[in-house]
This record gives C-alpha cells, sequence and structure tokens, in this order.
C-alpha cells in the first residue's frame, strides 16, 4: 500500500435535480483532471436516462437501479424515498468500487442529503457537504435556526455578523414566510447539521466574491471555497473539451437560439430566464410579457413548455419582430454571445455565479428560496445589477420592469454596472486558474483526503 498512498477514490453523491447535479458534475471534472484522483458519480436510473455520457468520460457513473418504479412527486416523499435508496446500496457500491490502488477515502455529499454524513463516517469515509448556495445564505440559516434561537426581524431589518443590514424582502422565503414551506423550511435549516459533522464544507463560491462572510464561515468550520463551478471553456480554459455541464434534463434549443443571436447587434438584447423550477403567476406573466415589449429592446425569453399557456396569442403575434421564445436553451453560450446587454434573472445561484463569471449585468427579479438574497447581493454588494420592486400585490408591474431594463441598457447606471461585471468575470477566472483561491483550495483537499 505505500505507494498508492497518494492516489485517491472520491465518491460523488448530488441530490437528483439539474440544479444540485450541475455544479457536482462539474466539480468531480475538476478533481479528475488532478492525476491522482478518480471520480464515481452515484445516481438514479431514471436521472441517467436523461444524462448524456460525459465527454471525457473520466468520471464514472453508478447508477442506482429503481425497478421503473417512478420517484415520487412530492418534495418530502421524493427526499425520504432518495435516503431509503441511497442506504440500502451504498455499503454494496463501497464494497464494489474497492481497490487498494485508488482506496475510496471520501464521500462528497449534496448538503441536503444530510444523512449522507452517517453513512460516510460508518463505512470509514470522510464527508464533505456541498453546498450548491451561497455562502451568505449558509450564514442567515445558521444565525437563524429555529432550534438554535430567535433572530428577530425588525422592521428596519436584521443584522448578523459578517452580512449587510438584511431587510424582510433581502431574506430567503423559508425564513420570512416560514408557514407557506413547512418542510422545506425544515429541510434547508436541517443543512446546518453538516457544520456540526462533516468533515469539510465545500462551497460554489469563491474567496473575493463573499470574503467578510467567507472570514466568518471560517471561524466556525472547516470550510473550502471551490467555485465557480462552469465549464472550464468559459473561464480558466484548462480542462479541454469542457464546454457543458454534462447533463441537461431539458433539451435546449441550441441552434436556433445562437442563430437569432448572430443576427443582432452588440448588446442589444435582453435574455430572460427563471430557470427549470420558478412558476410565475398569469399576472406576474402578463405584467413581464407586456414590460419587455414597451422597453423596445430585442429579448430572448425561455418559458418552459409548461409555461406557455400564459402567454397570450396577440402577445406572441405582436411579439414576432422583437423575440424568440424557446423552452430552454444553452444558458452559458447565450451569456457569453456578445449580442446580450443584460440578463433579466430569478437569481437562482448557479444563474447568478454564470453572469458574474461571464460579465453581464443583470436585471433581478427574484421568485423564492435563496433568491431574493443572491439579489441583494447582486444590487448593493457586488453592484453588477438592479432589483425590480414589487407592487404591494407581490407582483412586479410592467412599467418597473421597463424602466429596470432601461436602467441597465441604456443610462448611466449600466456603464458602472458592466464595468463591475466585466470586474467579477475576471476575479472568478483568476480564482480557477492554476494557484488560485478556489484551484488551491482544491489540492488542498486532495492531500487532507489522502493524508
Amino acid at each position: 500500500m505505500d505507494g498508492n498512498t497518494n492516489k485517491s477514490h472520491v465518491l460523488v453523491l448530488p441530490f437528483p435535480v439539474q440544479g444540485h447535479i450541475n455544479p457536482m458534475v462539474q466539480f468531480s471534472k475538476r478533481l479528475t483532471a488532478k492525476e491522482s484522483v478518480k471520480v464515481t458519480l452515484i445516481t438514479i436510473d431514471s436521472v441517467t436516462k436523461s444524462m448524456p455520457i460525459l465527454e471525457s468520460g473520466s468520471i464514472k457513473i453508478h447508477s442506482i437501479p429503481h425497478n421503473d418504479e417512478t420517484p415520487p412527486q412530492s418534495y418530502d416523499l421524493f427526499l425520504e424515498w432518495f435516503h431509503v435508496l441511497v442506504s440500502k446500496n451504498l455499503t454494496k457500491i463501497v464494497e464494489e468500487l474497492s481497490d487498494s490502488e485508488y482506496p475510496l477515502k471520501v464521500l462528497v455529499f449534496d448538503s441536503i442529503t444530510t444523512w449522507a454524513i452517517d453513512l460516510a463516517h460508518e463505512l470509514g469515509l470522510k464527508g464533505a457537504a456541498f453546498f450548491t448556495q451561497s455562502c451568505a445564505l449558509s450564514v442567515v440559516y445558521y444565525h437563524m435556526d429555529p432550534e438554535k434561537n430567535k433572530v428577530c426581524v425588525f422592521d428596519d431589518g436584521v443584522c448578523l455578523p459578517s452580512l449587510p443590514l438584511l431587510q424582510k424582502q433581502d431574506l430567503p422565503s423559508f425564513v420570512c414566510q416560514s408557514d407557506l414551506y413547512p418542510s422545506l423550511r425544515k429541510l434547508v435549516f436541517s443543512r446546518n447539521i453538516n457544520f456540526k459533522k462533516a468533515d469539510w464544507l465545500l462551497f460554489n463560491s469563491f474567496d473575493v466574491l463573499e470574503k467578510e462572510v467567507i472570514d466568518w464561515l471560517r471561524t466556525q468550520c472547516r470550510i473550502k471555497t471551490i467555485g465557480p463551478i462552469i465549464p472550464s471553456m468559459y473561464l480558466d480554459k484548462r480542462l479541454k473539451d469542457d464546454k457543458e455541464y454534462g447533463l441537461s434534463l431539458f433539451k435546449p434549443n441550441s441552434e436556433t437560439c445562437m442563430k437569432w443571436l448572430d443576427s443582432r447587434e452588440i448588446g442589444s438584447v435582453v435574455y430572460v430566464s427563471f430557470g427549470s423550477l420558478a412558476n410565475l403567476g398569469e399576472q406576474q406573466m402578463e405584467e413581464l410579457a407586456s414590460g419587455l415589449m414597451m422597453s423596445d429592446f430585442y429579448f430572448l425569453w425561455v418559458v418552459r413548455a409548461t409555461e406557455e399557456n400564459k402567454l397570450t396569442e396577440e402577445f406572441m403575434s405582436k411579439s414576432k419582430e422583437k423575440c424568440l421564445i424557446v423552452n430552454w436553451c444553452p444558458q452559458l453560450d447565450v451569456l457569453s454571445h456578445q449580442a446580450v446587454g443584460c440578463f433579466f434573472t430569478h437569481c437562482g445561484w448557479n444563474s447568478t455565479l454564470e453572469a458574474l463569471s461571464l460579465g453581464v449585468p443583470m436585471v433581478a427579479m427574484p421568485q423564492w428560496s435563496d433568491q431574493p438574497t443572491n439579489a441583494k447581493f447582486i444590487s448593493d454588494v457586488w453592484q453588477t445589477g438592479v432589483r425590480v420592486k414589487a407592487g404591494e400585490n407581490g407582483v412586479v408591474n410592467r412599467d418597473e420592469i421597463v424602466s429596470s431594463i432601461r436602467e441597465v441598457m441604456r443610462e448611466e447606471k449600466g456603464i458602472m454596472l458592466k464595468e463591475n461585471a466585466i470586474k467579477w468575470k475576471k476575479l472568478a477566472k483568476e480564482a480557477v486558474d492554476e494557484g488560485g483561491s478556489s484551484d488551491k483550495n482544491i489540492e488542498e483537499l486532495l492531500k487532507l483526503v489522502i493524508n
């Protein structure tokens, strides 16, 4: 064994939804780029069927069969189902993968699957919890944990260590609308278990992006920032042919989008997308559609098939000249296209990081979960976007949409936002490039795993 001590095999267990799998697949690619590491990604049959074979082939996929049993639709039931399925199979997977040359050393698990740390330790593995959200969000959940203490939210906001003053509208929906999402609230706060039990906490962020927050977190636990985790060809270009995440549960309309963008002038297009989960109400959809038309810019709008019925026939016929509407698109290619002048976004963490990494200013229209907190940082901390203001009924009206888009695309402030966006793009690339903070953290993690 002595000659093999510098080699290791890492198991990676993402929670099987697109926004969680993608960053963990990308992280796995970064690991396998190091010569001494093998990676096996554990997922379930229903995901594997929609996953194109990872181009590099460097990551082995271990798919857990569920005998054509359809995974439950409700979050609560799905979580429990996934927990049972993995628990039943993990010992066998570890036994099958045991190899004296590349000994299994660590399980990197999605921070949602808090039960995985106990399984890892029982099997003699170290456990690293992988957070697919910002460090700031973890600090909010850490302090506002209903089990620990009561942090009161006053009219003038809430003040937490290392964070800017957060108003009610900046807090995650699980904190300020606790009665709406009881099971998801329980789930996000259960992540705090990772602070006590996990050997390391890994964050898809980078040191200078959340400096004060990360400095504070380091006083509480063993944290490593390893992001931004987006395909290498859009950042440091060190992983050849790494152009996509390797998994899409949706089929993008790539050619249509790129052709359409190619025919537009530099910085003339507003790209609009609300991710894979957000559902806008009919009234909000109508206001957004009208606002986009009234703004008088070209727009590329991703409207998922399940949402299309919220667009009127009148809008569809009127907007033909100004816009392209698609069900899904290659977001990284769109954001890095010179025709795109701004990103109208729900502020999911993956989308936020992609915009920062590609230097695109944003119009922030957060919906729920961590998005309000991300929007606060986009507008006030990183200053790479403007945030729309909702009316008393919670709906953002068309005039607000128009003025926000024009502020970013046409006004003086937009120049400052663009300059800041370019600054963050440079810093993101530096973090993952050779010798950058995130690159060093991955190297350090591997040394710790091996020892």
